[in-house]
């Protein structure tokens, strides 16, 4: 008998999912408003960059679209030390929970400098996959300060995924809104200029996020500096390399996970780049308020990663499955309401951020598209949550590649290329594959547990 199936087969009672639900929500709920939060530094970008034109709005989208890959990439490693983090909470041990963290941070200073070199290094790239070079001769700064900014990303979100695997969320609120209400100004002084001064146009997009990244992240030091000291751990308990072998491996296994669903993502953004940059803002419209939107099953993903591993550093394996059933109601409910706004505002949300009547329409029918999408999104990131919590990545990695390469790229470039279905048969095909890898996650759960 496998250590799965150790949790019996048997439908939870109604109590355990109702208890487990208040759990996940107290939990998820701060989760997905500090991601929110975070997500409204590029909506904000969307939004003081699109007076500036389509062409600078493009550029925003195709930079965007490459940043999808690298914080993907990034966020895997997070995930794989987050899930490390709650399993030292469970244990209840304040020293191994402090030393797990020190490595945390070393293997987030180490991945953030390798995101922002490869970032750097991969921008003539671009002119060689067709992207449109009226955009490309925009991104310049731009594009060299999103790529400096992965390594506070990397080192705020690993400092962030502590704050969250023992109990405290709130903090990562505070700190996310608080680099949202830099940003917001920065925004405008360094987009717009003040007191005669022209301003820094797309470039000040760029340096206002990374002053914002950098701010939260230096006040997220000072509180695990201070949280630290309190709970009395040595200051220098040693170095566990141990440690950071296993979150190496770890997280090289889900990182290639989420690379590939993110790469998945960008590449299906980037190839609408072949039909113009006027669907090239209005993709990057949509994704600014998708990404928003996402947060919600992205926090949950989050959040049941960290109640999986606490149960299981726990030696509580039975409540696992409550815990994926409450998951996948809360986060079906939730996708159920998002489908229904996008369909009551989704003109309004074009108009509101573009007067070009291309991108506009174009922008319409995407949100079409893209509301079919989100249940199959919200299952597919839960279920992933809980392959993580379980350190139980590598076939799931496969499932997802799979899904994403094999089957949704080649699908939407036959329905948006050969069968000229335009920018919507990319989403179409990108939805499909989508939709596989969640029935496929899910089985593979419910069929072990």
């Amino acid at each position: 008998m496998t250590a799965e199936r150790t949790i019996g087969p048997d439908r939870p009672p109604a109590g355990s999912l109702l208890r487990e639900a208040r759990h996940l929500a107290r939990l998820a709920f701060p989760i997905v408003v500090s991601l929110a939060a975070a997500a409204l530094i590029g909506v904000v970008d969307t939004v003081m960059v699109a007076p500036l034109g389509t062409l600078p709005l493009a550029a925003v989208s195709i930079t965007t679209s490459a940043l999808i890959i690298f914080y993907s990439a990034l966020f895997g490693f997070v995930s794989a030390t987050g899930v490390r983090m709650a399993e030292a909470f469970g244990k209840s041990s304040d020293q191994d929970l402090v030393a797990t963290t020190r490595v945390v941070l070393v293997v987030a200073l180490i991945v953030g400098g390798l995101g922002t070199a490869t970032m750097l290094a991969v921008r003539p790239a671009l002119a060689w996959i067709g992207q449109p070079p009226e955009v490309l001769g925009l991104l310049g700064g731009y594009w060299v300060s999103m790529s400096l900014l992965l390594i506070p990303f990397t080192i705020f979100y690993a400092l962030k995924a502590l704050f969250d695997a023992i109990d405290r969320p709130w903090i990562g609120v505070g700190l996310a809104f608080f680099a949202v209400g830099c940003n917001v100004p920065a925004n405008y002084v360094l987009i717009h200029g003040v007191s005669g001064w022209s301003g820094l146009g797309l470039l000040g997009a760029g340096v206002a996020s990374l002053l914002s990244q950098t701010l939260s992240l230096i006040l997220a030091f000072l509180i695990f500096w201070r949280w630290s000291k309190q709970i009395g751990v040595p200051s220098q308990p040693g170095f566990d390399w141990g440690e950071l072998k296993l979150q190496l491996k770890e997280g090289s296994v889900i990182s290639l996970g989420y690379l590939g669903e993110g790469a998945a993502y960008a590449v299906a953004g980037l190839m609408l780049g072949w039909f113009g940059a006027a669907a090239l803002a209005a993709h990057q419209i949509v994704s600014a308020v998708s990404d928003v939107i996402y947060m919600v099953p992205m926090g949950i993903s989050i959040a049941i990663s960290i109640r999986v591993a606490q149960a299981i550093g726990a030696n509580e394996r039975e409540r696992l499955r409550p815990i994926v059933l409450a998951s996948l109601f809360v986060v079906a409910s939730w996708m159920s309401l998002v489908i229904t706004g996008i369909l009551l505002a989704r003109a309004p949300l074009a108009q509101g951020l573009s007067d070009d009547a291309d991108v506009v329409a174009l922008a319409v029918s995407m949100f079409l598209v893209i509301a079919a999408m989100q249940i199959a999104d919200g299952v597919q990131g839960t279920m992933l949550g809980v392959f993580r919590g379980m350190t139980d990545n590598q076939i799931p990695v496969v499932i997802t590649l799979f899904s994403y390469w094999i089957i949704a790229l080649p699908v939407g470039y036959v329905l948006g290329f050969v069968l000229d279905w335009g920018p919507n048969g990319v989403w179409i095909g990108y939805g499909f594959g989508l939709g596989l890898a969640a029935v496929a996650l899910s089985y593979r759960f419910f069929s072990r547990v």
